[in-house]
């Protein structure tokens, strides 16, 4: 979601032309006292295979923005342009800083929407599985994306969902639901599968209007929109029909930290639901009450964890293993494209890797408090296909250092990728710009980790077992299937009969989203 206002410096496009080339603030403006009327400079000229830089087109913008930005406080830098000034910029910014830029078409700016260009700017290529290579590519409102990652509020009904199948038929179900949300004032509860929104049949419509439609109500843009869901509580019982009006809804990153008393040592649970700023402290709550508890294994449940800020990522492994096998060691590294081999391009900073922070950074704790740590050798993560990107990286980063990672559930999402998110005209644009790799260099999980006895390939198999997730039992139940099958495995070392799935990457042209795309990924943020 958000950051502190301190740490929500983020590289915006005026920000950045001002580091990269000494762009001034505000757009236009006249020399004498009185307001003037500025005219848009003529578009740019495509030449194909020449790319100036970024900041030569930056804040160009079809509707520029007036006024203040509430988080830097900074005057919007935005002048008057055109979408082909926008365009251009988005050409120029992938050429320098995409990840794959040597794949994407060069395209002539002019005669395209701004949307539609940006679909384009990216690889086509797929992965070994046969997955697009580059499956998170998307933009956000700035303003919408400022106040997402900074606080953890969002426009919704207090539901987090599960997209078991993101192609017809789909099937999509309610995972979690926060208490004191419009989603729980209705009685929806996990398990319920949604039927039908505002009319349209969830399951079966592939028109892009249709989809359109239900995209807007799993994922509602403005507070106080209403749209009407059909819901089966239970699988095969009565349908019902509920009417949810979006809330501002703050979320809670880490809503359960409980113990269990098991043969062989006492068992902490963590439930860890977002690497939000507002996780920070919660995780060094849980910490500080299983390091107290005296823990000797840990089950941390990230089967709905997209991702998010990679320091926080960093400090709950460090919590995990603690400093002897972290002391000095990579928790990831960034590899930017082959034009940036030793230089952040953003930053202008020397290549430096995140370490296991062994202090919390300031997202929500007070920065330079030292962290809790729990000693283990071991780690049980539950996962899911919504496993993904900055949770992956707790995984990869701990095996970096010689700790066991033990896997139940399904495949993980497969995202060893990242960016900083990039604001041109009020847009915030989301582009791969780095892999991420582990002590030891590795970070090639393209197909994501998936249990040893996975039905479904994936690109990295781990120890542990694959189950798939159980609606009829709440998160922390030690009787939900993948908990007992933690527990089983920590038993035993043995396994139920492999039931879990690949994550749900629809096969056709219209895809339902049902989480925010931000929360998908690794996001750094500048140095601090």
């Amino acid at each position: 979601m958000r950051c502190t206002a301190r740490i929500a410096r983020w590289l915006t496009a005026g920000a950045l032309a001002a580091a990269l080339a000494g762009c001034g603030g505000g757009g236009g403006g006249s020399g004498g006292g009185g307001s003037t009327t500025v005219s848009p400079p003529a578009n740019p000229v495509y030449q194909a295979g020449k790319f100036e830089a970024p900041a030569t087109y930056a804040a160009y913008c079809a509707a520029p923005r007036t006024g203040t930005d509430p988080v830097t406080g900074a005057a919007y830098p935005d002048k008057p342009g055109s979408a082909v000034w926008e365009n251009f910029w988005l050409r120029s910014w992938t050429n320098y800083y995409y990840l794959w830029y040597a794949e994407v078409p060069d395209l002539d700016p002019d005669g395209y929407a701004t949307p539609a260009y940006f679909a384009l700017m990216k690889t086509p290529d797929l992965t070994p599985q046969g997955n697009p290579k580059d499956r998170f590519h998307f933009t956000y409102a700035t303003s919408t994306w400022e106040q997402l990652s900074d606080d953890g509020v969002v426009a919704g009904y207090g539901i987090t969902w599960d997209l078991v199948s993101a192609s017809p038929p789909r099937q999509l179900l309610v995972a979690l639901v926060q208490p004191g949300t419009p989603a729980s004032a209705a009685g929806l509860a996990r398990g319920a599968t949604v039927l039908s929104i505002d009319g349209v049949n969830l399951v079966s419509a592939d028109d892009q209007a249709s989809v359109d439609t239900l995209n807007e109500g799993i994922a509602p843009s403005a507070v106080g929109e209403s749209h009407t869901f059909v819901v089966e509580d239970v699988p095969g019982g009565p349908e019902r029909s509920v009417t949810l009006t979006a809330a501002d809804i703050t979320e809670i990153p880490v809503p359960l930290v409980t113990t269990f008393s098991e043969p062989g040592g006492l068992v902490g649970y963590i439930e860890f639901n977002d690497h939000i700023a507002t996780a920070e402290a919660e995780l060094i709550s849980a910490f500080q009450t299983l390091a107290a508890a005296g823990v000797t294994d840990l089950v941390l449940d990230i089967r709905y964890n997209g991702g998010g800020y990679l320091d926080i990522a960093s400090e709950v492994a460090y919590m995990v293993a603690g400093p002897a096998p972290t002391g000095g060691q990579t928790f990831e590294r960034e590899q930017w494209n082959a034009k940036y081999p030793t230089t952040n391009p953003l930053t202008g900073a020397p290549l430096a890797p995140t370490p296991f922070w062994s202090t919390a950074q300031g997202y929500s704790a007070t920065a330079g408090t030292p962290l809790p740590s729990l000693g283990l050798s071991r780690l049980f993560v539950l996962t899911t296909g919504s496993t993904c990107s900055a949770s992956e990286a707790i995984i990869n980063g701990l095996r970096g250092v010689g700790i066991s990672v033990i896997e139940v559930g399904s495949n993980t999402c497969g995202k060893p990728y990242g960016f900083y998110p990039q604001d041109n005209c009020g847009t915030t644009y989301f582009s791969i710009e780095f892999q991420g790799v582990n002590n030891v260099g590795f970070g090639d999980y393209p197909d994501g980790f998936a249990p040893a006895n996975s039905p479904v390939a994936a690109s990295v198999a781990l120890p542990g077992c694959s189950v798939a997730d159980d609606f009829t039992h709440a998160l922390g139940d030690p009787a939900e299937a993948e908990f007992a099958a933690a527990l089983g495995y920590r038993a035993n070392a043995g396994c139920p009969a492999a039931t879990g799935s690949a994550a749900p990457i629809a096969s056709g042209r219209h895809a339902l989203r049902v989480r925010p795309e931000p929360l998908l990924n690794r996001i750094l943020r500048p140095p601090h």
